[in-house]
């Protein structure tokens, strides 16, 4: 079980959109494992760094609208927002050095 929140469709818009400063997203399924591989690496990045970015998760599975808008069409995938547009794409499970040097710049 993640310590992430979670969002879902009918709570993306508040919980991501309109969210100041920046947010990743993790579109991810239970029967993913590379999505069970990066889940505790991000983790711990938002563990580390509380002011720099909100992590949350959504399960593409149970939140197609937002998993289609988004074309999440490879699992995990992450979407880092600003001021409710996408700056960053993330596919792929990575190592916790290769996603912080993913993120270089956005932590804080």
């Amino acid at each position: 079980m993640s310590t992430l929140p979670s969002v879902t469709d009918a709570s993306f818009a508040s919980d991501v959109l309109d969210a100041e400063g920046t947010t990743l997203v993790e579109f991810w399924a239970p029967w993913c494992g590379p999505c069970r591989a990066v889940t505790p690496i991000l983790e711990r990045i938002a563990e580390e760094h509380p002011d720099g970015i909100r992590i949350l998760r959504i399960n593409a599975d149970e939140n197609p609208r937002s998993s289609a808008q988004y074309h999440a069409l490879s699992l995990p995938m992450m979407k880092v927002f600003q001021n409710g547009e996408v700056v960053k794409t993330i596919v792929g499970a990575k190592p916790k050095p290769a996603m912080e040097f993913e993120l270089a710049g956005l932590l804080d």
